[in-house]
């Protein structure tokens, strides 16, 4: 969409660039450091952008725009911090995810499958809430939580944060 677009998709609040440089130094520079380069699926994404991405996303809810304010002067996602979706090649990313709730001071966590990127954010609440998507009856994902030591299991890699 951004390359569409031409959009610049550029931070404009200091806040937003402090808290991507936490998200990446906090979360994502364990994880390269654990296993390897990740491919970023998903980042920072401005008001502006997110009005031309069609659907499934939620810009209030989601902190891929950062600490951006809308049109009102308000954060757009009140969560604040900042959230990125990343994969691992030939990685399980059931196995990424749980390193990364057992490692990391993550905010919010949703796991879509094994073979899918994983969405991870770090902000001012790191409530360490992980969510699990999972196929409905009709084939849509559903929210399911869970709490972070069910999901992690025995500890992997590193100690616990």
């Amino acid at each position: 969409t951004q390359a569409r677009t031409g959009l610049a998709n550029l931070p404009r609040q200091a806040e937003s660039w402090n808290a991507l440089q936490d998200l990446a130094e906090r979360v994502l520079d364990p994880v390269i450091d654990w296993f390897g380069m990740i491919r970023l699926t998903y980042g920072f994404c401005s008001p502006e952008l997110a009005r031309e991405i069609p659907a499934r996303i939620d810009p209030k809810l989601d902190q891929h725009a950062a600490c951006e304010l809308n049109r009102r002067g308000q954060p757009v996602c009140a969560r604040l911090g900042a959230a990125v979706d990343f994969i691992v090649e030939d990685e399980d990313m059931l196995e990424v995810a749980r390193w990364v709730a057992a490692n990391t001071p993550f905010d919010r966590l949703y796991f879509y499958g094994s073979d899918r990127p994983i969405h991870v954010s770090y902000g001012p609440d790191q409530s360490r809430q992980v969510v699990m998507m999972v196929a409905g009856k009709s084939g849509r994902l559903i929210p399911r939580c869970v709490a972070v030591d069910d999901f992690v299991g025995p500890v992997i890699g590193e100690q616990r944060h």
